[in-house]
């Protein structure tokens, strides 16, 4: 599974999202220009020592990942303009789960092209969307689970103590 953001604004939600990938065995597509320094002190702090261990993809904007992708990719873009749940999402393990930046989500550009595989995350009224790194777990795990995905069978996954 691959998780993709789109000029990401906030250096700990990335950090975060990094040590999700790095739990759920997928890559990270940080798609450019960022709105931080990778190497920024952040970056370290929400991903702590597992920064490392992260399968990092950089792309220098939009183009350099949709270039990237394989023949007949599986895109699934995670959006609060969709009419479609995540719930009907047809995940795939290599999907790519892509997300708009924190402050304005994704261009039009970008939804017109991936039309067809706009998705969201249902919240109540209350609030306009999930924080970035919750909604990529929630996606990211979703996908797993319907996949058959268990990055975690053999470990535990929380710390009592």
């Amino acid at each position: 599974m691959n998780v993709a953001l789109f000029e990401p604004e906030i250096p700990w939600n990335t950090g975060n999202i990094g040590r999700t990938c790095i739990a759920a065995q997928a890559t990270l597509h940080l798609i450019g220009p960022l709105g931080f320094s990778l190497g920024g002190p952040e970056i370290r702090r929400s991903g702590l020592d597992y920064w490392p261990k992260l399968k990092l993809a950089r792309h220098e904007d939009m183009s350099g990942f949709i270039s990237s992708l394989p023949a007949n990719p599986s895109v699934l873009v995670f959006t609060t303009k969709a009419a479609r749940s995540f719930r009907d999402a047809p995940f795939r393990p290599d999907s790519f789960l892509l997300f708009g930046r924190e402050s304005s989500g994704l261009p039009e550009s970008v939804l017109e092209r991936f039309s067809g595989s706009l998705f969201r995350i249902p919240v109540s009224g209350e609030v306009r969307s999930l924080n970035l790194s919750t909604a990529v777990a929630v996606a990211l795990y979703e996908g797993l689970r319907r996949t058959g995905g268990d990055p975690g069978r053999a470990t535990m996954c929380y710390d009592n103590g």
